[in-house]
């Protein structure tokens, strides 16, 4: 089984609900992969309206009163999106072959070392049959980005009819990943958030995900990992059902945008050295596994291991740091997020957040608690959402109406799932924090209440930008929007054109203004130690003796990993005009850490 070679050595991560919620249709005729979320179905019919009304396609509005009405939204959506893309593709090719200043500036879109890029060069210069042989060279090398999928995999919400519950294969991300199955698309889902056992297996149920005669697949899994070890856990999982993991696309724990799944201080650099080294342990034990498998369901078994991916992203700001990422650890591609949130022809973003964006400084992204998940959230300051809901809290109103339900995970107060942002949950919890007023000191009491009413909507505020920028009505309460930018937003601060990021990335320009970004490696060590420390300041209980031994290995660890780059740094070709000013930063850091002292247990 021969698979394409990617034409460009970047994707386009999943952002948020709506972030990327068209961008195959406006980046894949370039080569472009990116990763639509499939969490949302409303937001999700309402693109679907839209684009079938801007391209002039047929469409057909299904209602909640349909059957499986969440599942066969996203399928006629990502029809939809595929439908348009290979049309746009076509378009893309004819125009290419027909006007050099096209194919000239697509060329320098392209990665510098691609073959393909000095194949289109040499044809250039052709004289007479230079449309002819355009024309064919575009057919046989030019193919569009992959259009993938994102499935958070927690947001798995039982559903009901009335008080019914449904079978579990109409929950949330199950139905999501049957409406995928069921698109015409031949792509990835990339499961996000951690292991799911229930929806793992459901993937037995689909023939797309196992290899066909061929050895080919026509859907494939892509997990997010952020380190190996999760990697072979979850890869194996999935191997002894006869399901193999084409991709493993690992993401910086803290230097990232969205949720922040910190790891126990174990840095990238070491993380991804780790899968260098033990790619084949990876790929030999699932094939085993999935062999082993594959025989007892007497299906089709691959005589070898079928192609695996290694991919990273996270906090990527420059071409050195995504060349040295490509040949130092020989990763397949690498994610480039955030960044794109400012090229208005590559992703989502209303004007005004947009403008937010560009502002934005160190400070004004930060970790914060606002997801109903209870897990950090990268988020942005002076978001319009933030204006509401303190207005709401000010105005003892605190809470959102909660219309959508796919954050309504708690079962606390109701056995159908409630959100912890939603004013009915704010409600009650408030009311018993009431009881407790006069056993609290007046601080602890207000840190409670604060952690109760700073939940934010994230399922309505996360999708409202494609809303306002495509002009399409907004019902219910006022969430205004959430953006999710990784901490790498502070040093880009202009909207450029995707011409433009694309030539950044590949280093033949520049977007960047700030001459002080400091180096991916060093940002997210920093991330790590400012984590530890609000880790320990945070704890308003008696400190445990697990605690103890957690931070300890924590700070280990970090340790560990500034040995490891400075190591690194002392050897290879890369970064030589920073080289010694990166050295002292982490020099810095390991003074600091070691400096810093763990907390011990009191003796009563």
């Amino acid at each position: 089984m021969t698979t394409l070679k990617p034409l460009h050595t970047f994707h386009i991560p999943v952002m948020g609900l709506a972030y990327t919620i068209d961008s195959p249709i406006r980046v894949a005729k370039y080569g472009i992969s990116s990763v639509i979320s499939i969490m949302d179905d409303e937001l999700i019919e309402k693109m679907n309206a839209f684009y079938s009304k801007k391209f002039d396609l047929p469409y057909q509005e299904i209602t909640q009163k349909i059957h499986d009405y969440r599942a066969e939204r996203i399928t006629s959506y990502l029809n939809l999106v595929d439908k348009i893309v290979k049309e746009k593709f076509e378009n893309f090719k004819t125009e290419l072959s027909e006007s050099k200043s096209a194919l000239e500036n697509y060329i320098a879109m392209l990665p510098n070392k691609s073959e393909i890029k000095a194949g289109l060069q040499n044809l250039m210069e052709d004289g007479f049959a230079f449309k002819e042989n355009i024309k064919n060279y575009l057919e046989k090398n030019l193919y569009p980005g992959d259009i993938d999928v994102n499935i958070m995999t927690k947001l798995d919400k039982d559903n009901f009819i009335k008080d019914e519950q449904l079978p579990i294969i109409f929950n949330d991300a199950h139905a999501a990943l049957r409406g995928f199955v069921n698109s015409t698309l031949e792509s990835s889902v990339v499961l996000s958030a951690g292991m799911n056992p229930r929806l793992y297996s459901y993937f037995e149920s689909f023939s797309a995900f196992f290899p066909d005669a061929n050895n080919a697949l026509k859907k494939k899994i892509t997990l997010k990992v952020s380190d190996f070890r999760s990697a072979m856990i979850q890869g194996n999982f999935l191997a002894k059902k006869g399901l193999w993991v084409s991709e493993y696309r690992i993401e910086s724990g803290l230097n990232c945008g969205g949720h922040a799944f910190a790891t126990e201080g174990y840095l990238l650099g070491p993380i991804l050295e780790e899968f260098k080294q033990k790619k084949e342990q990876l790929i030999q034990s699932a094939h085993e596994l999935m062999v082993k498998a594959l025989g007892q369901k007497e299906m089709h078994v691959p005589e070898r291991p079928l192609d695996l991916k290694i991919t990273v992203q996270g906090g990527v700001g420059t071409a050195e740091e995504h060349d040295f990422l490509l040949d130092h650890y020989d990763v397949d591609s690498v994610g480039w997020g955030s960044p794109f949130l400012l090229v208005p022809e590559a992703t989502s973003v209303d004007k005004h957040t947009r403008a937010l964006l560009a502002g934005a400084k160190e400070d004004d992204l930060y970790l914060s608690h606002i997801s109903p998940l209870g897990i950090p959230f990268n988020t942005l300051r002076g978001t319009t959402n933030e204006k509401l809901k303190l207005k709401r809290i000010e105005e003892s109103k605190a809470g959102s109406s909660c219309p959508k339900r796919f954050l309504a995970l708690s079962k606390e107060y109701d056995a159908k799932g409630i959100c912890t942002s939603s004013k009915k949950y704010q409600d009650l919890k408030l009311e018993e924090l009431l009881l407790e007023k006069d056993i609290l000191t007046a601080e602890i009491f207000e840190k409670k209440k604060n952690s109760i009413t700073e939940k934010a909507c994230l399922c309505v505020g996360l999708a409202n930008a494609s809303y306002l920028e495509n002009d399409i009505k907004i019902k219910g309460q006022a969430q205004g929007v959430i953006i999710c930018p990784g901490p790498n937003m502070a040093y880009f601060d202009k909207e450029v054109s995707l011409s433009k990021m694309v030539q950044h990335i590949y280093g033949n320009a520049s977007v960047l203004t700030v001459t002080d970004r400091p180096n991916l490696f060093v940002k997210e060590l920093k991330m790590y130690l400012d984590y530890l420390k609000n880790e320990i300041s945070a704890v308003t209980e008696e400190i445990t003796l697990g605690q103890i031994k957690k931070w300890n290995s924590f700070k280990n660890n970090l340790l560990l990993g500034i040995g490891y780059y400075e190591d690194l740094f002392s050897k290879i070709p890369f970064f030589e005009s920073t080289k010694n000013e990166i050295l002292s930063q982490f020099d810095i850091y390991k003074s600091e850490l070691i400096a810093f002292e763990i907390p011990e247990l009191k003796l009563a």
